[in-house]
């Protein structure tokens, strides 16, 4: 019989390990499978070269294993890094973030990244880069508003009649 084989078998391998680590269940039975392979007469180097995984990681495997059995295999705990800012300043931002920056005293009348970066480094001693604090809005539940663009000595007349659609209160001319 002749030996069967996948075409472009290392992009598969790297994309079956993608999808093993995709979800808690699928990286659950990928380390039973290491535990099998290791219980059948295999070394940890053995089946860290099949999976694709440095020989560590299998020895930790079975090391959880023999210690807290089915349990140890199991998806613990992943707590991230911890927040920079704490519930009382999580609060303080959310009110500062309702008020216009002018109101705050700052020159721009819309909030972006590197204002709220300034604005918590200044008043709170926090120091987020402006990325971070692009997602701080989004955590906050605000969506990101920018300046409608104003062409510089425009003229009003002109750029009325320009428009499709009357602003709201104004009729559109003919």
């Amino acid at each position: 019989m002749k030996k069967l084989q996948i075409e472009d078998a290392e992009i598969m391998r790297l994309a079956v390990q993608d999808e093993i680590l995709r979800s808690e269940e699928s990286r659950y039975d990928h380390r039973l499978h290491g535990i099998l392979l290791v219980c059948s007469g295999l070394s940890c180097t053995q089946v860290a070269e099949i999976f694709g995984h440095s020989r560590r990681t299998i020895q930790y495997w079975v090391k959880r294993f023999e210690q807290s059995g089915f349990a140890g295999l199991q998806e613990g705990q992943r707590p991230g890094r911890p927040s920079s800012l704490d519930e009382e300043t999580w609060q303080a931002l959310g009110k500062d973030l309702r008020c216009s920056p002018l109101e705050l005293g700052y020159s721009q009348n819309l909030w972006d990244g590197k204002l709220l970066s300034h604005h918590l480094d200044k008043n709170y001693g926090v120091k987020i880069g402006v990325r971070q604090c692009q997602r701080l809005f989004h955590q906050l539940g605000f969506r990101r508003r920018k300046p409608r663009p104003v062409i510089a000595k425009a003229d009003p007349e002109a750029r009325a009649r320009y428009k499709k659609t009357a602003s709201p209160g104004q009729q559109k001319r003919s």
